[in-house]
């Protein structure tokens, strides 16, 4: 179950191999972070799997 943004971190890690930093690291929770210094290719890859996570959750 995710009740937080650490948990959805901590889930979208575990499930789709995409780090993010929970959002209550910064003070900003319910949200995340990510680093986009990277190519634009991998980006892309990331976000795909954000959505799909994001999506099987509902």
């Amino acid at each position: 179950m995710i009740g937080n943004d650490e948990d959805f971190a901590v889930a979208l890690l575990a499930e789709e191999g995409v780090a993010v930093v929970h959002g209550a690291a910064f003070g900003l929770s319910p949200f995340f972070r990510i680093s986009y210094a990277t190519g634009m290719e991998a980006l892309e890859e990331a976000c795909r799997r954000i959505q799909r996570f994001c999506a099987s959750l509902s």
